[in-house]
């Protein structure tokens, strides 16, 4: 039994993003300033995008998409029930209607075929979220926007290293949005990025996330000289700050380096749980990149005395910190409520949502942390097998 609490998530910080924090509070910039831009600038880069613009969250990217693409009432939205809810609530947010479809059983990404059937005269847009960082069929994605004149907003909150194709996640559609929060692969505490090489697109995104504004802050007080701002449009206060660019900017440089981290840890679990009664996650498909940004364990409760969250529990008390990726949309009392879903609309969601177990996955985890966690989950599940 371990004495100090394995948090999940937890985020790896070093010294580099700590003395960049204390520089902005030296130099008392703490909003959007020179940072921001030098970490949209460093992310575009990465990403091989024409545009990149740095938010207070992936919710804030998806909700500007949907306006950027002047997407409202009246219109639907495909979005797949295996996922976050904010992907489907900046649909309702918008004014729109998402509309939600099952997963793949054995990926947990949008299962395209059912995509299709749900598609009418109002559908305008489809939001590909790559679960766990695998990456959706884009090949089949972009087919179906082009037969039906779809744009295409990638959900890559998951996803900052996946990669599909040899093509980076977040550049086959219309916007790429990305999470930075604390439990993220790259982390900034709270923050995200939408991408483009739409240059109509990044600029409404830009404009909207400040106010409507038609001038960033740290021009207006820069030592350009003062300049008068025009209100655009209605927008919003969905601006990232220079503290959480601080932190991203040197996360950035250590990507593949976590990657590489996570992927051992990954394949360890993958070798000491593979006799257990669980599904691993499936095998990481050809010519793609997976994040690995979630180990989704999947119980096979046929063979156990235990409920997933029986488990959850079990894991806890092993003082092991877990999580549930996710329980599907359909399932939350609100969107069962406003649109009548009920358990079985989406038969492979709900399979999953009964059985799923995300295990700590982080750059941050020592041999001796993943150890524990591979004892804790042998010991309760061979103790609770049939």
């Amino acid at each position: 039994m371990r004495k100090k609490f394995l948090t999940f998530g937890s985020p790896l910080i070093e010294q580099p993003e700590i003395d960049e924090v204390v520089d902005s509070l030296k130099n008392s910039w703490l909003g959007t300033g020179p940072k921001v831009k030098k970490f949209e600038e460093a992310f575009r880069e990465y990403k091989g995008a024409q545009y990149a613009i740095a938010l207070n969250s992936c919710t804030a990217a998806l909700h500007l998409s949907m306006l950027a693409l002047d997407i409202g009432p009246g219109d639907e939205v495909l979005v797949p029930t295996m996922t976050f809810v904010a992907t489907a609530n900046v649909v309702i947010h918008s004014g729109a209607t998402p509309v939600l479809v099952d997963c793949e059983r054995t990926s947990m990404n949008i299962d395209i075929v059912e995509a299709e059937k749900k598609i009418t005269k109002k559908t305008k847009a489809i939001i590909p979220v790559h679960m766990a960082g695998r990456s959706c069929n884009m090949d089949a994605v972009l087919a179906l926007a082009k037969k039906y004149n779809l744009k295409v907003v990638e959900d890559c909150a998951h996803a900052i290293e996946t990669e599909y194709h040899g093509k980076k996640a977040g550049t086959f559609g219309d916007i790429g949005c990305f999470s930075f929060y604390s439990t993220k692969n790259l982390v900034t505490g709270e923050g995200g990025m939408a991408i483009t090489d739409n240059n109509e697109y990044a600029n409404k995104i830009k404009i909207l996330a400040l106010h409507g504004m038609s001038a960033d802050a740290w021009k207006r007080f820069s030592d350009e000289g003062y300049k008068h701002y025009q209100v655009i449009y209605p927008g919003y206060k969905y601006n990232m700050m220079d503290l959480q660019a601080a932190l991203g900017i040197h996360q950035l440089k250590r990507i593949n380096k976590y990657w590489l981290r996570r992927q051992k840890v990954w394949n360890t679990y993958n070798k000491k749980l593979k006799d257990l009664p669980v599904f691993l996650p499936a095998p990481i498909e050809l010519n793609t990149r997976h994040a690995y940004h979630l180990f989704t364990l999947l119980l096979d409760t046929d063979k156990l005395k235990i409920t997933r969250d029986v488990f959850l529990n079990e894991m806890t008390k092993h003082k092991i910190g877990v999580g549930v990726h996710f329980i599907a949309i359909h399932q939350h009392p609100y969107y069962k409520k406003r649109f009548n879903y009920k358990k079985g609309d989406f038969p492979n969601a709900d399979w999953i949502s009964d059985r799923t177990v995300s295990l700590p996955l982080s750059p941050k985890l020592t041999n001796e942390d993943v150890e524990d966690v591979v004892e804790a989950v042998t010991s309760i599940l061979t103790k609770y097998a049939k």
